[in-house]
């Protein structure tokens, strides 16, 4: 869906007037918050924060909500007007790469440990940013400024975009199972768009030549660039002989990996096996609950006060 941003007028209608709309559909249908939320599914706080205006929704939010509540697509389409990110600031070290990202004609990435930036969801890379900053504010606005990125690789007319992720991505936890499953599934539905095409390369195929780090091959409309990142510092090189080296390394391991489908298959089983640690966290949460319980229990009787047995005298009977 197109949009306008910040660098070509107002927004069309603003985050506040989604969450007013999505509240007064919800109170028409008899929902509170968390019926909806557990209809989605999500969590409570998502729908209260969405109906506040102070979150960001996804896409497969509002479509979710459309059909729960009956609204003929009214969210959808508004959300598709609206303006998220009015105001982004980035990293001064990272707003070139976020300015070529925003002209982008065809981006490929190569990607260890952790899912890259473009396609992570609000719940990962809140996760991961609080690894490392403890002020929630500047955390949600990095998570706001990291997805202001990803939606023009994510609109239907969105540019070319070829990711390789080594398997530690997926296999690295970040924030909690629920987490990582509910980014398996965000990873299995940009696959399925026309534009981006999503391979996993498994850490037990030996012999694969990998690049030596995370790395882009940025198309520009007139220029190609590589970018790799160290701690809080990008590099960019347009060495043509640098670009063509590396994109030969990359389209070779593209080669010799999986394909997209057969990497689907293989996100799905990881994402089967954190739904499968979920649950039984959840069991062994019930369990650790109904011991606590029952030591309660055992301690509340332990400290009842105790009466003497009445006890019948040698030679009566007890009636």
């Amino acid at each position: 869906m197109n949009r306008r941003n910040a660098a070509g007028g107002t927004a069309a209608t603003t985050a506040a007037v989604f969450g007013e709309v999505l509240k007064h559909h919800r109170e028409a249908a008899g929902l509170t918050q968390e019926a909806l939320a557990c209809k989605v599914p999500c969590d409570r706080s998502q729908v209260a924060r969405v109906e506040a205006g102070v979150r960001v929704p996804q896409e497969t939010f509002a479509d979710a909500c459309d059909e729960i509540l009956g609204t003929g697509g009214v969210l959808l389409r508004l959300w598709g007007r609206i303006d998220w990110y009015p105001q982004v600031e980035h990293p001064d070290w990272f707003r070139r790469r976020a300015e070529m990202d925003a002209v982008a004609v065809a981006l490929r990435e190569y990607q260890e440990r952790v899912i890259p930036g473009l396609l992570q969801t609000p719940d990962y890379a809140r996760a991961l940013f609080s690894r490392r900053h403890a002020d929630a504010d500047d955390v949600e606005s990095r998570v706001h400024a990291r997805l202001s990125r990803q939606q023009r690789f994510l609109d239907d007319d969105g540019p070319l975009y070829v990711v390789v992720l080594d398997e530690s991505c997926l296999r690295n936890g970040v924030g909690s199972p629920e987490v990582m499953r509910d980014q398996c599934a965000h990873l299995l539905g940009a696959g399925q768009r026309s534009n981006i095409r999503l391979q996993v390369a498994p850490a037990d195929i030996f012999g694969l030549v990998r690049p030596r780090g995370s790395m882009s091959l940025i198309e520009l409309p007139d220029e190609r660039w590589v970018y790799s990142e160290s701690l809080d510092s990008g590099h960019f090189t347009n060495d043509p002989a640098v670009y063509v080296r590396h994109s030969q390394t990359y389209d070779v391991l593209r080669a010799d990996i999986p394909s997209a489908c057969e990497s689907a298959a293989l996100i799905s089983d990881v994402m089967e096996g954190y739904g499968q640690h979920e649950q039984a966290r959840t069991r062994r949460g019930d369990l650790d609950q109904e011991q606590l319980q029952r030591r309660q229990r055992r301690q509340l009787h332990r400290s009842s006060p105790r009466y003497p047995r009445r006890r019948p005298r040698p030679g009566q009977q007890e009636r």
